[in-house]
């Protein structure tokens, strides 16, 4: 609905400005047939003084020299105006735009004229071409970024495939080099998977009808499935988990919770505490995944949400940067909030809001 009204403003603003434009072309029309017409007196009050009979002038031909000679005149005035206000304008639009057909998103125009609407039009090409330049740029770096994740387990996969080819290996030897190929293998479906995901998620414009689920069960479904990893790391859990209904969409939120919780299972140490904090009130939903592990500097904040980007590297073994970049997007889908508050050594704490009407609806029981 929201869209919609969006929609219609932008279009009303649009007719406004295309009547406000025929209105000015007008008043310039009129302004121009009033000079022709001053022009006409004034010739023609020359003349007499010169001594022309009003007899002589109104003969046909003196007649047709006369207005021959006045629309000669009142063309080149209309021909010089729209060259210069109307067709060089357009041709500065149709000279950059055909820049940016054949690739170069650099092109930026300026417009020094006193029409609004030619100067807003300006103003909408530079804006756009500035973020057909920034799609460009996130395009080249996400298809470095990918080839670079690929490369790197099948480097791995093809160097333990060579070692295995020893034949004077131990059983020992070949069952690691082995376990490490299958290892590298499940990254690539890790990180093949997670493309195909996000990329869907992005070119998603509707998602499924919304379903009533309980979103406390919901978490505490992810906290069982990452049982092993916490129980390894010997990890205390501290939980807020009151029951709570709630309308969205429980396969993509699923996606989020085992993201936040596993990321702070892997970056708290053992012996470590991690929190999951539910609440809700009659506007809102709010879910805290906090840890006490390493936390992030301004930096790692600030790039958290990127694709494949990773701020600790000493366990980038563990994962391949996609997961953060995941969530925001279901949260975005979702029209929810995700913040992240942390410091290095302190630990940190994502925060997840999703508020009623905005694809969500809660209900405390």
């Amino acid at each position: 609905m929201a869209k919609k009204i969006e929609t219609k403003k932008v279009l009303d603003e649009k007719q406004f400005g295309n009547t406000k434009m025929r209105n000015r072309l007008t008043l310039e029309i009129l302004g121009v047939l009033i000079v022709y017409a001053v022009l006409a007196v004034i010739l023609v009050a020359i003349l007499l003084v010169l001594g022309v009979s009003l007899s002589e002038l109104s003969t046909p031909w003196t007649l047709l020299i006369l207005l021959t000679l006045l629309c000669l005149f009142l063309s080149t005035v209309a021909a010089y105006y729209l060259m210069k206000k109307i067709f060089n304008p357009l041709q500065q639009i149709s000279v950059a735009a055909g820049k940016v057909a054949s690739g170069d998103f650099t092109a930026e125009i300026s417009y020094q004229g006193e029409f609004e609407e030619l100067e807003r039009t300006f103003e909408n090409f530079n804006r756009m071409v500035k973020e057909l330049n920034s799609v460009e740029i996130m395009r080249n770096d996400f298809i470095a970024d990918v080839s670079h994740e690929f490369k790197t387990p099948l480097s791995a996969i093809s160097g333990y495939a060579t070692l295995l080819q020893d034949s004077e290996l131990t059983e020992e030897e070949k069952t690691e080099y082995i376990r490490k190929i299958f290892f590298h293998i499940d990254k690539l479906n890790d990180l093949t998977e997670n493309i195909l995901r996000l990329s869907k998620m992005e070119q998603q414009q509707f998602l499924e009808s919304p379903v009533t689920f309980r979103l406390d069960e919901q978490l505490r479904e992810v906290i069982v499935l990452l049982e092993p990893k916490w129980s390894e790391k010997n990890l205390e859990l501290d939980l807020e988990l009151p029951e709570i209904q709630f309308t969205g969409h429980p396969s993509l939120l699923f996606t989020v919770w085992t993201n936040l919780i596993g990321n702070a299972i892997k970056y708290t140490d053992a012996g470590g505490t991690i929190g999951v904090l539910l609440s809700g009130d009659k506007e809102s939903v709010r879910i805290t995944v906090r840890d006490n592990g390493i936390g992030m500097d301004e930096e790692t904040k600030t790039h958290i949400f990127d694709k494949f980007y990773q701020g600790d590297t000493s366990r980038k073994s563990q994962g391949n940067g996609l997961g953060l970049a995941i969530c925001k997007e279901i949260i975005r889908k979702c029209e929810g909030e995700i913040t992240v508050i942390s410091a290095p050594g302190e630990g940190s704490e994502f925060v997840v809001t999703l508020k009623k009407g905005k694809g969500a609806a809660v209900l405390e029981l």
